[in-house]
């Protein structure tokens, strides 16, 4: 099977829809198939292309058997809704003149947010004419809409017409969430054309194994009990918290925060730290893929958060299974369906979001009881193995594409009449 996907990320970036994406098409890879990516020159977050990299109309590359081909878009750091909207609709009007041009396919996968992206799906659909998979890792424009980020009432409405559009015109979607399936469903779409393949973790990746002796020491937090967030710092995710956390808590020699990663909120939060005057807070920037199983082990707890916002009930952020995988005990700050997997797994601490005196209660419960902290990592190993492990839910969406593209060979004009029953087959 000849698969096409198109992503605004992709790895060298590290944010989770990069890692996603690749780890699911470098499985398909491995399992025979052909795999090319439409992607842009990588420069999340920050809008700086990345060393080795330029903004050109075309190149390609490959990594891991997966064919790579990058084209030239507006690039804008990640902050500032009109600008990175005007980067979004760059990628999809580059998308469509490039299709002409793309490698054959059987299959077209897009994936959403950003929004633009997942809508590409349907022009390129058109002129390929192939079936067109609709990925959804967040509930876009909802998600802008939760965190004010947009108030004008007829964009409102325009986006979200758009968004019916595009689930209406798709031929079929993969929610990462069941809550999101739910939604997806009350906007009048049939259920059986809704596939769940949740978030995941490369195993061989986050193994447990990483040595942090030196990182620690480099640091300065040997001897420390080191709690960490580790992830984008954006409006979503409420990070002040940390940091109203650690103030509190700064009488406690032994206990420290570590914070990695990028975002439209690091500016600020890197303030708010030295005007709290925080000497028990460490901030890096944003770190290659591979250091992160060096970064999860030296951290004693890692920390969820989210805003609280109804909205986010919907979402299982990712970076929860590569915990679970590292056998970190997790500080949950989110509802609905991650905490059921938290509580489900035993593997972590269920606090309110934005809740500094939950989250400094949280801390020093796990600080002064290691023994607790090492059987709710256990506990995070075991379950993410059996349910998680990206390899099987990469062959689970493999199984969707597979599916939709025997389906569409089955509707093809063929030269003897084709059955009612081929007719009606319908994806399972």
């Amino acid at each position: 099977m000849r698969i096409l996907f198109l992503s605004h990320y992709f790895p060298p970036e590290v944010n989770a829809p990069a890692s996603r994406t690749f780890e699911h098409c470098r499985e398909w890879v491995r399992n025979g198939h052909q795999v090319t990516v439409l992607t842009c020159a990588p420069n999340h977050p920050r809008g700086l292309v990345y060393p080795g990299y330029r903004n050109r109309l075309w190149q390609r590359e490959r990594r891991d058997g997966i064919d790579i081909i990058r084209v030239v878009t507006y690039i804008t750091p990640n902050e500032g809704f009109v600008r990175r909207s005007l980067g979004y609709l760059s990628f999809m009007i580059a998308c469509v003149c490039a299709a002409p041009f793309l490698p054959r396919a059987d299959v077209l996968v897009t994936t959403s947010p950003q929004f633009f992206n997942g809508l590409a799906g349907y022009p390129v659909k058109l002129m390929k004419r192939i079936p067109w998979v609709l990925e959804i890792r967040d509930l876009w424009p909802e998600s802008v809409l939760a965190l004010g980020a947009v108030r004008n009432r007829l964009l409102i409405r325009l986006l979200s017409a758009l968004e019916r559009f595009a689930y209406r015109k798709c031929d079929h979607i993969v929610p990462v969430t069941e809550a999101f399936r739910s939604y997806i469903v009350a906007k009048g779409i049939a259920a059986e054309k809704i596939s769940v393949v949740r978030n995941g973790v490369d195993l061989s990746l986050f193994d447990g194994d990483a040595d942090p002796r030196e990182l620690r020491a480099r640091l300065g937090l040997a001897g420390k009990f080191v709690v960490s967030y580790v992830g984008t710092h954006g409006m979503a995710h409420g990070l002040e918290t940390v940091l109203h956390a650690a103030a509190r808590l700064r009488r406690h020699a032994r206990i420290a925060f570590l914070l990695v990663g990028d975002g439209a909120e690091r500016k600020r939060l890197l303030e708010l730290r030295d005007q709290l005057g925080l000497n028990n807070v460490t901030m890096l920037a944003q770190l290659p893929k591979e250091r992160m199983p060096q970064i999860w082990s030296l951290s004693d707890a890692s920390l969820v958060l989210l805003r609280k916002l109804p909205l986010f009930e919907t979402v299982i952020p990712s970076k929860i299974f590569e915990s679970m995988a590292m056998g970190r005990p997790i500080i949950l700050g989110v509802g609905g369906e991650a905490r059921a997997i938290v509580e489900e797994s035993q593997s972590g601490l269920v606090i309110d979001p934005e809740s500094s005196t939950n989250l400094c209660t949280a801390v020093l419960k796990l600080a002064h009881n290691p023994s607790l902290g090492r059987a709710l990592g256990a506990n995070g190993q075991r379950h993410v193995a059996a349910h998680f492990d990206r390899r099987v839910l990469a062959r689970r969406f493999e199984g969707v594409l597979s599916a939709l593209h025997a389906h569409a060979a089955h509707e093809r004009p063929q030269s003897a009449p084709v059955s009612a029953e081929s007719k009606s087959a319908s994806l399972v």
